[in-house]
């Protein structure tokens, strides 16, 4: 299978089950319709699910189904739309379009956005405690602590804070990879790192794994950057050229398009060259890494 039909079959698979454990019913809270609609309209119909072929393609790795690591998936996705929620907001990015449309507190309002976002973050743990999660509650608590770490103030959160002080300041490059560790790879890293846990892989198996996260979650915000400077609204499905209007110092204000460019093929050969513990069971997870050095949106 084409890696591009492999994501898509994931894709398929997680926003079918999204739409499942988001569906409407009648368990809905009294008064609280408007929230549950936009938790929906932030999680539902669009996106790659990249994270959560992440997670199912390392769980592959150990035998695990993709039925099997389809709430994990989940999860990690509810977490990732919440960020992107929140990072929305007027007081973070302020952005109008996110996925080629308006974005939460567009298309509701600020308040119902924050909540939103909230919802969905708290929600995510919700389904990682699930009996139906994995059958053994050791895997389920290491998932749950492993989750809490990638997106709170030792992971995601406390990136995207020193990414909103970093503006109109000087960094090098350790810097900015300092800060986009936090920002974009910790939640990367830890879709990995879910599916090991899912397998119960090794301890060398996680490090390699581990290694392999890493240099694909410096890929994907080394790409953002390159397309926020290059790519146009229609491309990236959200407003581009911000990152320079802020003041932000990036990989490509850094090092100019041609050298980003050659860190990204640097880091996509590291990548592979992790992965090779796990040999041709690991081509999808190759694929992705060069999937993330050359997306255009």
């Amino acid at each position: 299978m084409l890696f591009v039909d492999r994501l898509q079959a994931h894709r398929r698979a997680v926003e079918q089950r999204l739409t499942n454990l988001l569906g409407q019913t009648s368990s809905d809270p009294p008064g609280a319709a408007r929230l549950c609609e936009a938790m929906r309209y932030a999680a539902l119909g669009s996106g790659k699910r990249f994270r959560p072929f992440l997670v199912i393609e390392a769980a592959a790795l150990f035998g695990v189904p993709q039925s099997a690591a389809l709430d994990t998936a989940a999860a990690v996705e509810c977490v990732h739309c919440y960020s992107l929620v929140h990072d929305d907001l007027p007081a973070m990015d302020d952005d109008d379009l996110r996925r080629g449309r308006p974005t939460v507190h567009k298309a509701f309002d600020e308040a119902t956005a924050i909540l939103a976002g909230d919802a969905l973050l708290t929600f995510a743990f919700e389904i990682l405690g699930r009996p139906t999660t994995h059958a053994d509650p050791a895997v389920r608590a290491e998932l749950v602590l492993g989750l809490a770490r990638a997106s709170g103030w030792q992971g995601m959160a406390g990136g995207q804070m020193l990414d909103l002080e970093a503006e109109g300041v000087p960094q090098d490059t350790d810097g900015i990879t300092h800060i986009q560790a936090l920002k974009t790879g910790a939640l990367i890293e830890f879709s990995v790192d879910a599916g090991a846990l899912l397998g119960r892989a090794s301890v060398a198996e996680r490090q390699s794994l581990r290694a392999y996260a890493r240099a694909i979650g410096l890929s994907f915000q080394i790409a953002d950057d390159l397309l926020d400077a290059e790519g146009t609204s229609a491309e990236v499905g959200k407003a581009t050229g911000k990152d320079a209007g802020a003041g932000k110092a990036t990989f490509v204000s850094l090092l100019g398009g041609a050298r980003a460019r050659d860190k990204l093929r640097s880091l996509a050969a590291d990548a592979v060259h992790a992965l090779k513990p796990f040999g041709a069971r690991a081509a999808a997870l190759e694929q992705a890494a060069q999937f993330v050095s050359n997306r255009r949106s």
